[in-house]
């Protein structure tokens, strides 16, 4: 099965096959973590990765510390005095210049050698795929990795696309490959003016869809995601959101269900699609 290409690619600047990538990894107050991601991760890539930005968001618990430790070269520490969350994404990548974009969580904390340079051959063979996430290892005590593996796993099917086998489902930015060209034209990561944490990853597949790219998951390439209560606590931030997230799902889901009791509203949604029908 093939995947449709936009008509944008056609007029695409073409990324080099071989360009270098940019990696960006932002943390905060989880020096346990952003540790094994280094060692374990960022420090298993590829010479194809030629930037690695590690962006520290205030971190008070020795981060920083640990962070002044690292002899890579290719390594770069930005520290911001306040924590500006997801929002670090676009500034991050701003003081790189590699035409493949990497963002990786730092609590993705294991990875196959050159796992770099698999992600950014699979991008460059799948022009119209836009943006190109690594599946996750099966870790219940993960929450991504619980609702990847048991709780939507009939949302993901398997494809095979011009050599490289894909997952069409729900792609997130744990750790997750773009172009630069692709993301400009995008206009680029967004900010939040009023969130911390929130879903800077959603908004920026959303961005691409709108030009007519996708968004996949490799079947052939895991990472460990060590997220959630199990791992480390929760930033008060990131509580919020989700708190907030929840409600609106839940306001939104009584309404939808006092719609469809409505004579003829069910038949007519299921006809035009207007929004998912609760169960």
């Amino acid at each position: 099965m093939e995947l449709s290409q936009p008509a944008a690619v056609a007029d695409a600047q073409e990324d080099p096959a071989d360009g270098g990538i940019a990696i960006v990894v932002l943390t905060h107050d989880r020096a346990h973590l952003v540790s094994k991601c280094v060692e374990n991760v960022l420090l298993r890539t590829s010479d194809a990765t030629q930037e690695i930005v590690i962006w520290d968001n205030a971190s008070t618990d020795g981060t920083a510390e640990y962070l002044a430790t690292l002899t890579d070269p290719r390594i770069r520490v930005i520290r911001s005095e306040q924590n500006v969350g997801q929002n670090a994404y676009a500034r991050a990548f701003r003081a790189t210049s590699a035409p493949f974009l990497i963002e990786i969580d730092d609590d993705v904390t294991n990875a196959p050698e050159g796992w770099d340079r698999m992600m950014r051959d699979a991008y460059v063979a799948l022009p119209h795929v836009g943006f190109l996430a690594a599946d996750l290892e099966d870790d219940l005590n993960d929450e991504a990795s619980r609702v990847r593996h048991h709780v939507r796993p009939h949302e993901y099917e398997l494809v095979e696309d011009n050599g490289v086998r894909l997952l069409t489902g729900p792609a997130g930015g744990g750790c997750a490959i773009t172009s630069r060209w692709l993301n400009e034209l995008a206009g680029g990561f967004k900010e939040s003016k009023t969130e911390v944490f929130w879903l800077e990853d959603a908004r920026y597949i959303g961005d691409i869809h709108a030009l007519g790219y996708r968004s996949a998951v490799m079947a052939d390439l895991r990472v460990h995601h060590t997220g959630g209560p199990y791992y480390s606590s929760i930033p008060k931030e990131k509580a919020e959101y989700w708190r907030k997230y929840w409600a609106r799902k839940r306001r939104r889901t009584a309404v939808k269900r006092a719609l469809v009791k409505v004579p003829g509203v069910r038949a007519l949604n299921a006809r035009f699609g207007w929004f998912e029908a609760p169960a």
